[in-house]
């Protein structure tokens, strides 16, 4: 794990020195508030903060008149902590826009405080659809994924192969019940039907044994998990000591990550169903931007928390440096316009755009875990079953209904 620090510069390159400005218009700073020490650390945490160092590395290089700053932050998954460390950061720190927040609730407190700061937040872990809908705010951008696109690219494959009943699994908070919410609507939709759900307490739940008994009992042919980081990897582990899996019940989670499924190992995780809108194998710009990546990070590959963390803080970079410096520090709300005004290419998520509501519209991709002897290497770990393109991977903007957009 990269060591804590309460304030990392971020330089041009490796070993090179600062670029030094004589006016503070020069310079940006960002944050990056996360799960630095709990049960996301691993999906998000350091490692979207080394990938927010990188980004910020590579555009000092191409506009070495702009600083930028990269600060850290750990908001325990509490949405009074996370509050008060933006107002921290927005009042007295002076950053300009914060990135990650992997837990809904901090994101929805936290969008608050940015938006009557006329700052910028932009949520590469948080994944209600609602913070383009009900939560929406002009000073806020949702980039990495959200949980109705994960549903929606992962519940029609497995129902149209046969997994027509679901029992699920979910922490006992607001994402949770909406993933499986939106989750078990497009099963009924599709003629499935759920057998039953379990909600656990979160966090502190590390024993899903009670859980998985229900899930057994229900006869339901999918175990659909709507939990993540190491709560998904927990109920793998231990649905394999119960012998789900062996017995023909198939596991689809819902926020997969690449961790995940090597901390379980493949003989476990083999079959496991997950939606992810990056891959570091997908092609040689991801393969580049991982060979970067692990040796700063013991020696783990990205997910695509990380690289939608690199790739958003590079679009706010480019955004910034097309309006002004002076001009995007003085108005989130407006750096956040510039965003939406400028196309989205970089070689992690491709092409793009940001939807006038704040949604990154970009493809989403569904993967399905090898086994051992398809694996041909330690990261060697998935195959692609589909690709949602992306006029067809996220909600339209009219039934999310974000009401800055409709006045």
């Amino acid at each position: 794990m990269p060591i804590r620090r309460r304030t990392l510069l971020a330089g041009a390159a490796l070993g090179a020195p600062f670029i030094r400005s004589a006016h503070a218009a020069s310079t940006l700073k960002i944050g990056v508030l996360s799960d630095m020490s709990g049960p996301y650390a691993e999906a998000s945490g350091p490692g979207d903060f080394l990938a927010a160092q990188m980004a910020a590395e590579d555009f000092m290089k191409v506009h070495p008149a702009i600083k930028v700053v990269v600060v850290q932050g750990d908001m325990l998954l509490k949405p009074d902590v996370g509050a008060s460390i933006a107002r921290g950061w927005y009042d007295n720190d002076g950053v300009d826009a914060i990135f990650d927040i992997p837990q809904s609730a901090v994101a929805i407190a936290v969008g608050q405080v940015a938006k009557d700061k006329d700052k910028v937040v932009i949520f590469t872990a948080a994944g209600i659809p609602d913070l383009t809908g009900k939560y929406c705010t002009p000073n806020q951008v949702q980039w990495t994924y959200d949980l109705w696109s994960n549903s929606n690219a992962i519940t029609r494959g497995v129902v149209e192969s046969g997994g027509d009943s679901w029992f699920f699994i979910l922490p006992d908070y607001i994402s949770g019940h909406i993933m499986t919410n939106d989750t078990a609507k497009i099963v009924e939709q599709m003629g499935g039907k759920v057998t039953g759900r379990a909600a656990y307490p979160f966090p502190g739940t590390t024993d899903f044994s009670s859980y998985l008994v229900q899930a057994q009992s229900s006869k339901a042919k999918v175990l659909c998990l709507a939990n993540a980081g190491d709560d998904t990897a927990n109920c793998i582990k231990q649905a394999h000591e119960f012998g789900l899996p062996q017995s023909g019940v198939k596991i689809a989670a819902l926020v997969y990550q690449d961790y995940i499924a090597r901390s379980v190992g493949l003989d476990s995780a083999q079959g496991i169903i997950g939606a992810m809108p990056f891959y570091w194998d997908m092609n040689e710009g991801t393969r580049a931007f991982a060979a970067r990546f692990a040796p700063r990070y013991h020696k783990a590959y990205p997910n695509y928390f990380h690289a939608g963390c690199y790739s958003v803080v590079w679009h706010y970079l480019k955004a910034a440096a097309a309006m002004g410096v002076d001009a995007a520090k003085s108005s989130g709300r407006a750096a956040v316009a510039k965003m939406k005004a400028i196309p989205v290419e970089d070689p992690l998520y491709g092409t793009g755009y940001v939807r006038a509501d704040g949604k990154h519209v970009h493809a989403n991709r569904v993967w399905v875990t090898k086994s051992p002897a398809e694996s041909k290497g330690e990261w060697d770990q998935f195959k692609l079953l589909a690709t949602i393109p992306q006029d067809k991977a996220f909600e339209p903007m009219d039934v999310l209904g974000c009401k800055f957009v409709k006045t």
